[in-house]
């Protein structure tokens, strides 16, 4: 009943019977990348973790205000046992909610250009989201405690951490995402925090493929970025 109800409100609003307007038509939603296709995400100056030569290379676009992206670490952790040398993770920043997530995503920056952002990336998640504390002095309790140089993290918060991350963000943005976690596994697009069959299959095939590649002479060090991100789509 309360469907059929429903349905008579939804037929009312669209017709405007019984003096209500008619229903505003809603804009076409942008379309996503496509899975099928190859995108060629340039991963240069973002922070990853894993073998920097490895085969297959997942970029995870995600904020620290993202229960989605803290929900998929675990996956991230068994990806890392199950493969090995043969992956890695980039971590590319893309804020939806600004007014709560900037200043964590500006604070990964920081730690990420004094080589500790794998440090603060697991403080930010358990100390900051958890706990819901995003504050300017919590963030800066985190850095001190990731073993930062205090200084360089206050100067690189106020000018170069938000320009670096509004520049990577505008890359993504090119790139079709538009929600977070986004995932580009080897160039091929993986929307929100999949169950763990979901990324091993892309895996699996891209890795197949990768390895294939390598054994007819592509350059193994430098693959992703001599075939996913050359070869690739530079837009969506």
């Amino acid at each position: 009943k309360l469907d059929e109800i429903s349905k008579k409100l939804d037929k009312i609003q669209a017709t405007g019977v019984g003096g209500a307007a008619p229903q505003a038509q809603r804009p076409a939603q942008r379309p996503g990348p496509d899975p099928t296709k190859t995108y060629g995400f340039p991963v240069d100056d973002l922070p990853s973790i894993g073998n920097p030569n490895a085969l297959v290379t997942v970029v995870k676009n995600y904020e620290y205000a993202c229960p989605f992206c803290e929900k998929v670490r675990p996956t991230e952790d068994q990806l890392f046992k199950d493969y090995g040398d043969k992956i890695r993770i980039v971590y590319a920043p893309f804020v939806v909610h600004p007014q709560i997530a900037s200043l964590p995503q500006y604070a990964a920056c920081a730690a990420y250009k004094q080589g500790k952002f794998k440090e603060m990336n697991d403080l930010l998640w358990e100390k900051a989201f958890k706990t819901r504390q995003f504050e300017a002095a919590n963030l800066e309790n985190l850095a001190k405690e990731a073993g930062l140089d205090m200084g360089k993290y206050a100067a690189d918060m106020k000018d170069a951490c938000p320009a670096w991350v509004n520049a990577k963000q505008a890359v993504a943005g090119n790139f079709g995402v538009g929600a977070t976690p986004a995932f580009f596994i080897n160039g091929r697009f993986l929307s929100g925090a999949q169950p763990l069959p979901a990324f091993k299959q892309l895996i699996d095939e891209e890795l197949k493929k990768a390895e294939a590649a390598v054994a007819s002479g592509a350059p193994a060090a430098s693959f992703y970025k001599s075939v996913i991100v050359e070869k690739g789509l530079k837009k969506m």
